[in-house]
């Protein structure tokens, strides 16, 4: 009989075959070794038909026993991507009829708190961009990147991963690859479209090593710009900034683009499509975040909230 160890591997290759990211399919690799490393050590379980729903609940005890490098408890939300890494793979075991479908039941998601989203106010975003400086290819590479991140609210992942050819300057588009190799196309607005021209025009060319790298984005060796270096940069740039209690990261620009769009009073279901998520839910926290303004608004303009109105 295949072990799990077998069936993990198995649904890995799937997961490749159905295009999924490098970064979810390592995440469940990580995660499925996780569990099956303890379930060996602490049941001896190696094959499915041994797993059992007393096993699962006793893994979710497990993760909420366990804490992070720095002594803290696991934050719901990464109890969450463990517990979620799990199930998935329950499904598979249950779909080629190797466990029940209802064990992955036994998995409970903890309550995560409802927190709103992390973003820069508009005119603070504004002054980071402002400040960045220009004056060599670099800082004119990090303003068209930034910019283009605000203005469309794609993922750090498909600004990273926009070819030359994926712009058209025509129809003010780019055509991005979202989760799941998930094509769509995002409008470009004015300000960033402009730098962005300027970019490719006056300064990739000085960036570039080899005419055949078709990527948008380049580092100094003229290979396509990694995360860690975008991420390095944004870091440096929010810190032109007076101090904020957000930490600035690439998807701070996808959450304020998120924000400002619905403040404006935007079509909820075109600021989906804009950011390729498959439902609304995702979008819950904005609009929470826009009762949230309208709360404060009520505060300081209504009269009985400034204690103006007369007494009862």
């Amino acid at each position: 009989m295949k072990t799990l160890r077998d069936w993990l591997a198995s649904y890995l290759a799937y997961g490749r075959a159905l295009q999924q990211s490098r970064h979810t399919v390592r995440t469940r690799d990580y995660h499925g070794r996780l569990f099956l490393d303890w379930l060996e050590t602490h049941y001896d379980v190696t094959t499915p038909d041994r797993l059992r729903r007393e096993h699962l609940e006793s893994w979710t005890k497990h993760l909420a026993a366990q804490t992070t490098w720095h002594g803290l408890p696991l934050k719901p939300r990464a109890m969450n991507k463990l517990i979620e890494s799990t199930r998935a793979f329950l499904s598979y075991l249950a779909g080629h009829h190797l466990v029940m479908a209802a064990l992955r039941q036994s998995l409970a998601y903890v309550k995560e708190p409802q927190l709103l989203p992390s973003v820069l106010p508009h005119a603070q975003t504004r002054e980071l961009l402002r400040r960045i400086p220009t004056t060599d290819a670099t800082g004119w590479r990090d303003r068209a990147m930034l910019e283009l991140l605000y203005s469309t609210g794609i993922r750090a992942s498909e600004l990273l991963g926009l070819n030359v050819a994926d712009v058209d300057f025509t129809s003010a588009t780019a055509r991005v690859f979202g989760k799941g190799r998930k094509e769509r196309l995002v409008p470009i607005g004015k300000t960033a479209l402009r730098l962005l021209e300027n970019y490719l025009r006056g300064v990739r060319p000085f960036l570039l090593r080899d005419p055949q790298e078709p990527a948008l984005f380049l580092n100094r060796r003229g290979k396509r710009l990694p995360y860690h270096t975008l991420l390095r940069q944004v870091h440096i740039h929010a810190g032109r900034v007076p101090a904020e209690a957000v930490a600035v990261t690439p998807h701070t620009f996808r959450r304020s683009c998120a924000t400002e769009l619905i403040r404006g009073g935007a079509n909820l279901y075109h600021v989906k499509d804009l950011l390729g998520h498959e439902t609304l839910d995702t979008l819950q926290h904005y609009v929470k975040l826009n009762v949230e303004d309208l709360r404060k608004t009520l505060a300081r303009c209504h009269p009985r909230e400034r204690g103006d109105a007369a007494e009862p």
